[in-house]
């Protein structure tokens, strides 16, 4: 397979970092051995030192006692299943019971079913189901968080045409901020790799690989309907350069109609394949939520039907009560859910008891906004002409390498649309996951900063050879293939184990992934409120 190559030894050190800082709780039961392990480690060992916050969040009870094995599981992992864990936990486990599940979209919670029922079926004399659902998240969260590693990697050296850029990129992806989003029952992990390596794809090409891997995003994420925007820019940026080659023959602008149509249709037909997940996940919630007695109602656990009436959920199928939302031209129940329970809404969080919130969201703020001042002051004019021109330089010479190439300027818009929508319409302190697992413009951008300021990261052979920031070399007229170069040893370590010696930039950066980090899984396997 040719994400998990065997032919590139940085492929391999991204791979094989990334299984160490995603290790499996089964294995430190045996020797703790390697220094990044403490990943569930930390969780589990929080999660018994630190009682739990005593959260307003969704948690159903459970309908059966739990066995010793059961308590073993949840006493190692109980720490990964908080916050909306539960209600994906919940959905693999009872289906979409409560009209607020439909928040949560369902390829995720059929993939842990799937895992439970499946590879897992041996367990279920010991196990319960919800046992096993929590070990089927552990292991598909972190093979995803690998694999999305890996897509990371591959994505940065097409885009960015920069080994070292790329390979920094995806180490640091290892180490998220949002990771412990990345190791709980969430779905980002799923939606990180399936959007990355679409985007992969589609950099190499392959558009109707890219649209699957797209579709399916879409099926894992609301968010992933903003993906479209690759497509029609893909399709946008090929059609005006054809239209730049033909402007001085007419006899030749008069096929550009037939080439527009097909460019029309191929991306109505890819952005509408992508939408389709959402729009079918829709009329599902429509046809189990709104017509009252429309089908047989579902047999309700009597705990799960006192939740029902304690806390004023609606109940699919509930005989006499058509929810509001059902009368809208257009039934969404995801909008209606946001708005209703969450009350999400443009500046609706902009309230003084939300600062702390702001403060979480910050880090991520200042790092998005910054990313995109650098590529908008780097290149003004591909900005204002958004990448369609094409200039006399690019086809006399290969476009500069690294986070300021042009091939980065529909990455930054994707991230920067993500950063104000997250920042003025949601729930603000969810921008750092919310932006760790859909863009790679995060990580990108870090690594950029470290490469271009940290003099640690120039050394070539020996500590005491160094070279010049990237920019600098192409500037001086290097090729920027050269900027693929390089050894295969672990930057990351190598930052970490000169902590001392690094710039205040590298602290910064590095400080505000481990950190956040660190407080992720303190904070969050304990119902602390977090990002």
């Amino acid at each position: 397979m040719e994400l998990v190559s065997r032919q590139d030894p940085h492929l391999r050190e991204v791979v094989w970092f990334g299984v160490r800082c995603r290790a499996l709780t089964l294995l430190l039961q045996a020797r703790f051995l390697l220094s990044f392990d403490f990943l569930f480690f930390f969780q589990a060992l929080f999660n018994l030192l630190i009682p739990d916050h005593a959260a307003d969040a969704f948690s159903p009870p459970r309908l059966s006692e739990p066995g010793r094995w059961d308590l073993l599981v949840e006493g190692l992992l109980g720490g990964l299943s908080r916050w909306d864990a539960e209600h994906f936990l919940f959905i693999a486990e009872h289906g979409y019971l409560y009209e607020h599940n439909c928040a949560f979209f369902p390829l995720y919670p059929l993939s842990l079913r799937a895992v439970a029922e499946g590879a897992l079926w041996p367990l279920q004399r010991p196990l319960r189901l919800r046992s096993r659902l929590l070990l089927s998240a552990v292991f598909l969260n972190s093979l995803f968080s690998v694999l999305a590693a890996a897509a990371l990697y591959k994505l940065g050296c097409v885009v960015l045409r920069c080994r070292r850029v790329a390979f920094l990129a995806a180490l640091l992806f290892s180490l998220s901020p949002a990771n412990v989003f990345l190791a709980a029952a969430y779905s980002e992990s799923m939606f990180a790799f399936l959007a990355f390596a679409a985007m992969w794809q589609l950099e190499k090409g392959q558009s109707w690989l890219g649209g699957l891997l797209f579709s399916l995003a879409a099926g894992v994420r609301a968010n992933g309907l903003v993906n479209a925007g690759f497509f029609l820019y893909s399709r946008s940026q090929c059609f005006a350069l054809q239209l730049q080659v033909c402007s001085g023959s007419l006899r030749k602008l008069l096929p550009l109609w037939k080439q527009l149509l097909s460019v029309a249709s191929s991306a109505a037909l890819m952005c509408a394949g992508i939408f389709l997940p959402f729009a079918l996940f829709q009329y599902y919630a429509y046809t189990r939520f709104c017509p009252p007695g429309a089908g047989p109602e579902p047999a309700v656990p009597l705990p799960l039907l006192q939740l029902a009436l304690d806390k004023g959920y609606q109940l699919a199928a509930a005989h006499g009560v058509t929810p509001p939302w059902c009368s809208q031209r257009f039934p969404v129940v995801y909008s209606y859910i946001q708005d209703a329970y969450w009350n999400v809404g443009f500046l609706r969080y902009f309230e003084l008891r939300q600062i702390p919130n702001f403060l979480l969201a910050l880090p991520v703020t200042v790092l998005g906004s910054w990313a995109a001042w650098t590529y908008v002051a780097a290149n003004p004019r591909h900005c204002l002409t958004l990448g369609l021109e094409r200039r006399k330089s690019e086809e006399d010479f290969k476009p500069r390498a690294g986070f300021c190439c042009p091939s980065v300027f529909v990455y930054v818009v994707h991230a920067t649309v993500l950063l104000l929508f997250g920042f003025f319409c949601m729930h603000v302190q969810v921008l750092t996951r919310f932006l760790g697992s859909s863009s790679p413009i995060l990580y990108w951008f870090s690594a950029h900063l470290l490469q271009e300021h940290e003099p640690v990261l120039w050394s070539k052979g020996t500590a005491q050879q160094t070279t010049a920031p990237r920019s600098e070399e192409t500037r001086l007229g290097q090729s920027p293939d050269s900027c693929g170069k390089g050894t295969s040893d672990n930057p990351v370590l190598r930052l970490l184990l000169s902590c001392g010696s690094i710039t205040p930039l590298s602290k910064g950066v590095l400080g505000f992934f481990l950190s956040y980090w660190l407080l992720g899984l303190i904070l969050h396997c304990n119902f602390l409120p977090w990002t």
